[in-house]
């Protein structure tokens, strides 16, 4: 008889161990934010002239007013190397930092399409509960711990989504996801995404009408206003404003949330993560439906086309502030305020009161506190 022996992932075990010094860095600022200027100049000047790094910014950071007219970015330009969106950035970049909120990330998660650098992000935007690291004057302590490797790691699971065409026409045969490719001539689009994939009716006034199929095996009808197909970090997104539960990133997993469910028995559900999901709309949908990737690229799906997705083989590795544990409780209590509440007050018992005499006397007691505190 064979035996069986499990490992459980222990996270504290997932650091940053670099194979060699990092040589090369992108730099992705939130857009449209002029508070975000000086934290990025300063960080860029000093990782070129102090740690000798070879640095890239976006194109349109070239073109920008205030840093074009800013002395110190002007003997920094021509050390600056670009890129644009439909870059391939693959091998190019040992480290990534991030100045921003959420959406920054999410855009830099879009940038690679197949393995991404080591991701520090600095919380500067809106909401923060991605980015776990706070921008001061000790930035460059920081930073250069992380480049150091003295770091834990969060590895942010992705998924990938594949959008094929006409897939029930009995000429094809269409492999799993995981082994349909970007060039593939029945790919109508080709993603991965860290947060969520969501299918809803779009414009249409009536139900969004699917099919739900999780390996090949029809699951359910969904009808309502559409379901969200997250990875646990978008747990804590449009998920969980559906009524779903926050899952920890780092359990392998998929999560299927309905957005206003015909049937009030259709809960948000965990599969495990690697299995193919399928959406397709059902024969008796009065309308179109429509799709969009981590609230991008939204594109109308058709009778016949299909929606597959399945755990990407890249995540992004997260750099961690404290550790794995520790960053994603301090997000839900200071980000989503969870479980925040005030305490109940304690019960005045036997032992402290005895009679009424007591009674009125303490209570003139928390009258003269409350007044005393009043006017201080």
């Amino acid at each position: 008889m064979g035996t069986f022996r499990r490992t459980i992932p222990d996270p504290s075990n997932q650091k940053l161990n670099w194979t060699k010094e990092p040589l090369s860095v992108l730099i992705v600022r939130k857009h449209l934010d002029e508070s975000v200027m000086i934290p990025f100049r300063d960080l860029l000047i000093w990782l070129v002239e102090a740690k000798n790094m070879v640095v890239l910014v976006e194109q349109s950071v070239m073109d920008d007013r205030i840093l074009k007219d800013d002395k110190d970015f002007q003997r920094l330009q021509d050390k600056l190397s670009t890129f644009k969106e439909d870059d391939d950035l693959t091998d190019k970049v040992d480290f990534i930092i991030c100045l921003g909120g959420d959406g920054t990330l999410l855009y830099v998660s879009s940038l690679f399409q197949s393995n991404v650098p080591p991701v520090m992000a600095f919380n500067m935007g809106s909401l923060g509960f991605l980015t776990p690291f706070r921008f001061s004057d000790d930035f460059k302590t920081e930073v250069s711990k992380v480049m150091q490797g003295s770091a834990s790691l969060l590895l942010r699971y992705r998924l990938k989504c594949v959008v094929v065409r006409h897939d029930t026409e009995p000429t094809q045969d269409i492999p799993h996801v995981k082994n349909i490719q970007k060039e593939d001539v029945w790919t109508k689009t080709h993603k991965l995404v860290l947060n969520e994939v969501v299918v809803d009716r779009g414009p249409s006034s009536y139900l969004c009408n699917l099919e739900l199929y999780i390996e090949g095996r029809r699951v359910t009808s969904v009808q309502g206003d559409g379901l969200i197909i997250s990875t646990p970090t978008g747990s804590t997104a449009y998920a969980v404003a559906a009524g779903a539960s926050m899952i920890h990133p780092s359990v392998p997993c998929i999560l299927l949330t309905p957005i206003c469910p015909h049937s009030l028995s259709f809960r948000p559900i965990v599969v495990p993560a690697g299995v193919e999901i399928k959406v397709m709309l059902s024969p008796d949908a009065r309308g179109t439906a429509m799709v969009s990737f981590d609230g991008r690229d939204r594109m109308e799906i058709h009778q016949g086309d299909s929606l597959r997705i399945t755990t990407s083989n890249y995540p992004v590795p997260s750099i961690c502030a404290t550790d794995q544990i520790e960053d994603w409780f301090d997000g839900l209590a200071n980000c989503l305020n969870w479980n925040i509440r005030h305490q109940q007050k304690p019960l005045q018992t036997a032992s402290s009161v005895s009679s009424f005499e007591s009674l009125e006397a303490e209570s003139s007691k928390s009258s003269q506190v409350s007044l005393l505190n009043g006017n201080s």
